[in-house]
């Protein structure tokens, strides 16, 4: 109907929605596609080219609104893997997608950096921040945005 926004999904309805959508940007750039099941630890996706001559596991984050801001837990920072990547997916309201992609040791240092800084920064009113682990990741200057070719599918 127009004019009418779509609601906010829930936490869990976002992060199913962004696999999916991942999988499916894949498939429709000629590569093979799986989701995995839910007990599978940091891989979402796996992903492959048409001959499985190559293959790599994809871990997504998706988040809602029109800052693309991702949360992660403090445990991204350890997982380095060569063949391991993060799609981060933002799902701004009423527009199409955007993705992110980023090999997982790049990630790593930066929510390391990114976490350091913020301890580091006073807060609003001038309080230091408690550590916590919950880090975040950006993308402000779109560096990796649709970075597809950083799979090394191709």
């Amino acid at each position: 109907m127009k004019g009418r926004r779509s609601p906010k999904l829930t936490g869990t309805q976002a992060g199913i929605a962004g696999e999916y959508l991942v999988a499916a940007e894949l498939s429709r750039r000629g590569y093979v596609a799986s989701v995995t099941l839910r007990n599978t630890r940091g891989i979402d996706i796996l992903a492959s080219n048409r001959d499985a001559t190559k293959s790599v596991g994809i871990q997504v984050k998706t988040c809602q609104g029109a800052k693309p801001v991702w949360v992660l837990k403090k445990k991204a920072e350890d997982d380095v893997a060569e063949n391991l990547f993060y799609v981060f997916v933002c799902l701004p309201p009423q527009s199409t997608p955007s993705y992110h992609i980023v090999p997982r040791k790049i990630v790593a240092r930066h929510v390391f950096n990114s976490h350091k800084q913020w301890l580091a920064t006073p807060g609003k009113r001038g309080q230091p921040h408690r550590d916590n682990d919950m880090w975040r990741f950006r993308d402000p200057k779109n560096k990796f945005k649709d970075r597809w070719e950083l799979l090394g599918l191709g």
